[in-house]
């Protein structure tokens, strides 16, 4: 009875075994990224957090938004980064998984995970990078003050989380909308989203409207 008690011992021990070897090796591996999934894709530099982008609404000024005299040709963009590579492409670049470039610095494979409606792609020609705070939306809260030159470091700024790559269809339907007229349908990312629209208003000093703030404040709030 002893030689079959032990006998099942050392069998209990080497399967805790394996399961401990396989346990470890699977958190290294999604330590390591290795797992693909939406955790894995690249995304815009990493906002301000929640308590530093309330500080930074609360000192931003208020007041009406004026589009007067706005075109987007006001903005220059896309502009060459390195190489044959354009803003467009760094962020494709950086924004998929397993990208492949051709040697015009176009994408012609990947993966891209849309963070605003959690769609995934695999053609380039699905995404459309997304001023995080629009062109419009700038022009209309002081960029209409700005010099051409300024106005291009927005529109290409790759430091700043204010560019990312999305659906298209997403994209077009966001428009030059502001948080208080649309945001993520994935409301898990509501909260990078503000803080990543704040982070940018605040460092190019640009205003926010009354409706925009509070919804801004509300998101903010609930991180």
């Amino acid at each position: 009875m002893s030689r079959i008690r032990n006998a099942f011992a050392r069998r209990g021990f080497y399967a805790r075994r394996r399961l401990s070897v396989l346990a470890a090796a699977t958190g290294l591996m999604a330590l390591a990224g290795l797992f693909n999934g939406p955790a894995a894709q690249a995304a815009l530099p990493t906002p301000v957090s929640a308590a530093t982008a309330r500080t930074y609404l609360a000192s931003l000024t208020v007041a009406t938004e004026d589009r007067t005299g706005y075109d987007r040709d006001l903005f220059p963009h896309w502009i060459t980064q390195s190489g044959a590579c354009n803003t467009r492409e760094v962020v494709l670049k950086r924004d998929g998984t397993n990208v492949q470039q051709d040697s015009s610095c176009a994408a012609v494979s990947g993966t891209w995970y849309s963070v605003y409606d959690g769609a995934t792609w695999t053609a380039a020609s699905d995404l459309d990078i997304d001023h995080l705070v629009p062109l419009a939306e700038a022009w209309d809260s002081g960029a209409s003050e700005w010099t051409t030159s300024r106005r291009q470091s927005f529109a290409n700024d790759l430091t700043r989380p204010q560019l990312i790559a999305v659906t298209d269809n997403v994209n077009q339907a966001k428009g030059d909308k502001d948080p208080a007229e649309w945001l993520p349908s994935i409301t898990s990312y509501r909260c990078t989203y503000a803080r990543a629209w704040v982070q940018v208003k605040y460092y190019y000093d640009l205003s926010v409207d009354s409706a925009e703030k509070s919804a801004l404040s509300s998101i903010l709030n609930g991180c």
